[in-house]
């Protein structure tokens, strides 16, 4: 009997493939095949907006857009503290200059650009280019400021970059929540059996990787931008916590608030969707426990 296949939309970055790599190298059993589609967020992000793949990772900011074809699951996510996008500037740059300086971005649809909107701090124009060309754009002074992603946070200031505002801090600060980057999507018509089978072996995939991390080293080796072993390690460590597990009511919490506010920011350039616990986290996508909740009315 053939496995179903269902097309998977990751990033190369250090956190995707770790969480990944057992899933795609069927490490552990699984009910299903995949077909491997590797590209940066951003692209991953409009991909979703053509529901081109059945599983994919893409920003929050990108998910508002696509909620009504897309359940966020339990699993996979990057969301936490001390991890979010950082606004740096390149070296000279008068501090009065910051409000209306051009300013370089990792994507239209990134969480790192909502977030930067939601500020309200810096009205200069904004030029899109994939997240490992931000840095070289302020080198080579093609802009003033940039919003840095990934393992860019690592390795700024060794480049002579210095940080202007830390975008996820100010998410914490304003919100009291952990700031949600990158969510883990499935197609709704791939129904309820389906999407219980990819969210649990998305969590298998990770628990996995944690006990052991050895087998999926070279995996991520050959995808990562930075090739330092102490910059991947600390991209994990950082990107990949126990919310990418199970988000828990706190994960979830965290991610309706973000949407919420990514729609009054977005205003009629968004499609107008509801946002609940029920409407974005389907009570069949949480896990087990969470489902019960979900069915006795503990998390509307």
């Amino acid at each position: 009997m053939t496995a179903t296949l269902y097309s998977l939309g990751i990033s190369p970055c250090p956190n995707d493939t770790f969480i990944f790599d057992a899933l795609l190298h069927q490490r552990i059993p699984l009910p299903f095949a995949t077909r491997l589609h590797m590209a940066d967020v951003e692209s991953l992000n409009s991909l979703a907006g053509e529901a081109a793949l059945d599983i994919t990772k893409l920003s929050l900011y990108a998910a508002l857009r696509v909620l009504d074809r897309y359940a966020i699951i339990n699993s996979g996510a990057a969301l936490g503290r001390g991890c979010g996008p950082l606004v740096v500037s390149r070296p000279g740059l008068a501090p009065e200059a910051l409000a209306k300086a051009r300013i370089a971005i990792p994507g239209r649809l990134t969480t790192a650009n909502l977030l930067l909107s939601l500020t309200g701090r810096f009205a200069g124009p904004r030029e899109e280019m994939p997240f490992d060309q931000v840095m070289p754009a302020l080198l080579s002074q093609k802009a003033e400021l940039g919003v840095i992603i990934h393992e860019g946070r690592f390795t700024y200031a060794e480049r002579g970059l210095s940080l202007v505002l830390d975008l996820g801090a100010w998410w914490e600060e304003y919100s009291g929540l952990p700031l949600p980057l990158g969510l883990i999507a499935v197609k709704r018509s791939l129904g309820h059996k389906a999407i219980l089978d990819i969210q649990d072996a998305v969590r298998r995939s990770l628990e996995h990787a944690r006990t052991f991390p050895e087998q999926s080293k070279g995996f991520i080796r050959s995808h990562a931008q930075e090739m330092d072993e102490a910059v991947m390690a600390a991209h994990i460590a950082t990107f990949v916590n126990d919310f990418s597990l199970d988000l828990r009511d706190e994960g979830r919490s965290a991610i309706l608030a973000l949407l919420r506010a990514a729609q009054q920011e977005a205003e009629s350039s968004a499609p107008s969707y509801p946002l609940s616990m029920e409407s974005v986290f389907a009570p069949y996508v949480g896990s087990a426990h969470t489902r019960q909740e979900a069915l006795c009315g503990n998390l509307s």
